[in-house]
């Protein structure tokens, strides 16, 4: 193995992971917090990406949002964040001689944020919601919609930057509440990757996070299971349709995670897979399609994305069925799961080229768990047969957990509703 991995308790009990990687000529910075959309109420949908908007304003010791950017430039740098449904995160890659620079610049921001400036803030982040609604503000993203009929009215389902109406009556005294709660030591990770030592990334982590105050580790009630089938609609008059089929999955780290990887891989690995060679190759009948798998650490959903004219929706949706019957009826090759497992290790060694990789790995996975060394991930894989993806598309690919939602032209919905209504012979029980 070509890096080595450290895991320190700091006094706040902030975690700091350490990835001394000496091969590469880059170093990540990455500061990993359990908070998102899911640990909001439905007054405050939207805080935590406000929140994530406002750090960039500027703390107290770097008070101008210019000259915190310079800083971390001028050493190779480029501050970013990111606010999901189950955490948010700040970064920015360095040079190794820039890492004291990097962290101090990251940790003052995060425990020190001026929180200015929020109505300008508010204003950006209605802004960026335009594409996510029509002209009428109707929710016309997909993902949106999905995660909403998928999971109801559980916090899994809020849309990640609020919606117009919460986000206009966020007051800066929720926008503080949610810091003081969320923003504490044992909420939070740091991740340091590259070339680096062990010692010096703890020295600086012991000075740049000193503030962190201290706290426990937020805890969130899973979603319950899911109840029934369901067909979602909005009619949008637009060239296209965008659809998704979601069948709710697993966590991440639950046995049958694997399976279910591989067999995401066997559909849509690279144009020779399944789903992109039967819908889009050989028949035309779609723009794009896509399987994906999105795992938190108690839930999942086995997803499959397309594009395609009003016309092709239905027998898109139909030949989408008919391809995942062939998995449920046994018909996987052995060479397509030895492609599958060969691909995914591949993705695990070129991951030790990237700093990035190897600190969401190791720092962004000990939000939850402690993460599974890259070895063992192969191993996991190189154990699933073909009687394991018949299994798991068996139990998951189901008609009775399918979630089905739509946005295009009214022509394109009663030849989806038909289909889906025949989901059962098409996927076969």
């Amino acid at each position: 193995m070509s890096f080595r991995v450290f895991h320190d308790v700091l006094p706040s009990a902030l975690t700091c992971v350490t990835v001394e990687a000496p091969h590469l000529h880059s170093v990540m910075c990455a500061v990993y917090v359990r908070v998102g959309s899911r640990h909001e109420q439905a007054r405050t949908n939207g805080v935590s990406h406000l929140l994530e908007h406002l750090f960039f304003r500027g703390s107290r010791r770097y008070p101008d949002s210019v000259q915190m950017n310079a800083l971390v430039e001028a050493v190779g740098g480029n501050l970013n964040g990111v606010t999901m449904r189950d955490s948010s995160s700040f970064f920015t890659p360095c040079h190794p001689d820039g890492l004291p620079v990097a962290l101090d610049v990251l940790g003052d921001m995060l425990t020190q944020p001026r929180l200015v400036h929020l109505a300008t803030e508010k204003k950006i982040v209605l802004e960026e919601m335009l594409d996510e609604v029509d002209e009428r503000g109707r929710d016309i993203d997909v993902d949106n919609l999905s995660k909403r009929q998928t999971w109801g009215d559980h916090p899994l389902a809020f849309k990640i930057a609020g919606t117009p109406t919460t986000v206009k009556r966020l007051t800066l005294a929720d926008v503080r509440r949610h810091f003081e709660r969320f923003y504490v030591g044992g909420n939070l990770v740091l991740g340091v990757a590259g070339p680096v030592t062990h010692a010096r990334v703890l020295a600086l982590a012991r000075k740049a996070f000193g503030r962190v105050p201290s706290g426990p580790r937020n805890l969130e009630a899973p979603p319950p299971p899911p109840q029934r089938a369901v067909f979602h609609f909005t009619r949008l008059e637009e060239s296209q349709v965008e659809l998704r089929l979601t069948f709710p999955a697993v966590s991440d780290h639950h046995p049958d995670a694997m399976p279910l990887a591989l067999l995401r891989r066997v559909l849509d690995d690279g144009l020779s897979s399944r789903l992109p060679h039967n819908i889009v190759e050989r028949r035309g009948l779609a723009y794009s399609i896509g399987a994906t798998i999105e795992t938190f650490h108690d839930a999942g959903a086995f997803e499959i994305d397309g594009a395609c004219a009003p016309e092709h929706a239905g027998p898109v949706v139909r030949e989408v069925l008919r391809t995942l019957a062939t998995l449920r009826q046994g018909r996987i090759t052995p060479e397509e799961l030895r492609r599958a497992q060969r691909r995914l290790h591949m993705q695990l060694d070129f991951s030790q080229d990237a700093p990035a990789d190897l600190c969401g790995w190791f720092a962004g996975t000990e939000l939850f768990r402690r993460a599974e060394s890259f070895d063992e991930k192969k191993a996991q894989a190189s154990a699933v047969t073909v009687d394991d993806l018949v299994a798991v598309s068996r139990r998951y690919l189901e008609p009775s957990r399918l979630v089905t939602v739509a946005v295009g032209p009214q022509a394109a919905k009663r030849p989806m509703a038909e289909v889906i209504a025949d989901a059962a012979r098409l996927l076969g029980r």
